[in-house]
């Protein structure tokens, strides 16, 4: 795709993440109050999109809750501010296998389910948006794969698009922006079609530049995409994305800093990420801007 500037861009909050970072900072919000007060406050220090996890309240951890899910949702939706919520289905698709010479039985920490249940909490909730992991993945750990194969992918977009929710393709490598393209021409997913490109993931596309662009310059000229970079790499980011033509993405899920020795707090990150936005000259867009280019409808839990 040409490369032009993006001048009117909008910001994603991602506001929890499933990593195991929530006894890394004390921001890391956990229960489904605090998942959804911070995700209030960033979108009024400027996120348009909030994405959003939900973890055990008690331990932190990862979860599939659909209670907590709808809590989330209610919460937020019941807020007097406007945000376009965004909701993971990447959960339900982890395998820790045993060790190098006995991979089964798996691990603690393996999570497979089917497709239906993996969008579960996507019917009930019935976010804008939601996210598709578009591939299957070494992710970081020695014997972790993040799973997600062509025929579930099939399963799990058909069921978004049916649903009315738009799926965020979440391409952590430039095979999945491959494969999302096959899913966009058979039918699964709708055109234009919206990308999130994931820089730095371990073991997915690495964090430089030239990769990058790669990535960038496989998205097809319609669709909308969105780039983020991990840890220190998150605000320039802010800047490299913007400048291919795309918006961006923040917060605690994919770092905890907001300077050397300072834990940040999403709103934090959302301020700084408008703050490089604008001086680069560009103007950030809100809620109401974000349904309208990308076709979405405002939507209430069943």
């Amino acid at each position: 795709m040409p490369l032009t500037m993006n001048r009117e861009v909008f910001i994603t909050c991602a506001v929890t993440g499933s990593g195991a970072t929530q006894d890394r900072s004390p921001h890391v919000p956990r229960s489904p109050q605090q998942i959804a007060e911070s995700a209030i406050a960033a979108a009024k220090a400027g996120a348009a999109v909030v994405h959003c996890h939900v973890r055990d309240p008690e331990t932190g951890k990862p979860s599939r809750d659909l209670a907590l899910y709808r809590e989330v949702t209610e919460r937020i939706r019941d807020s007097n501010t406007d945000v376009v919520l965004n909701l993971t289905a990447g959960m339900g698709g982890d395998i820790v296998f045993g060790d190098v010479e006995n991979p089964f039985p798996t691990r603690e920490g393996t999570d497979m389910v089917g497709a239906t249940e993996r969008v579960a909490h996507v019917a009930q909730c019935l976010p804008e948006i939601c996210t598709l992991d578009c591939g299957t993945m070494n992710f970081a750990e020695a014997d972790y794969v993040m799973t997600n194969t062509p025929g579930m992918l099939t399963a799990m977009g058909s069921m978004m698009t049916k649903l009315g929710v738009k799926p965020e393709i979440e391409a952590f490598d430039t095979g999945h922006l491959w494969y999302a393209k096959q899913l966009v021409a058979d039918g699964v997913l709708e055109s234009p079609a919206l990308v999130q490109l994931c820089m730095g993931v371990p073991w997915g596309a690495p964090d430089d530049l030239n990769t990058f662009m790669a990535m960038v310059n496989n998205v097809p000229e319609d669709w909308h995409f969105s780039g983020f970079g991990l840890g220190r790499n998150q605000m320039a980011y802010v800047a490299a994305s913007v400048l291919a033509g795309g918006n961006v993405r923040v917060g605690l899920e994919d770092n905890l800093w907001l300077d050397k020795g300072v834990l940040a707090e999403n709103w934090q990150l959302v301020e700084r990420a408008g703050s490089i936005i604008e001086n680069m000259g560009a103007r950030v867009i809100g809620p109401a801007e974000v349904r309208e280019k990308l076709g979405l409808s405002k939507r209430a839990p069943k």
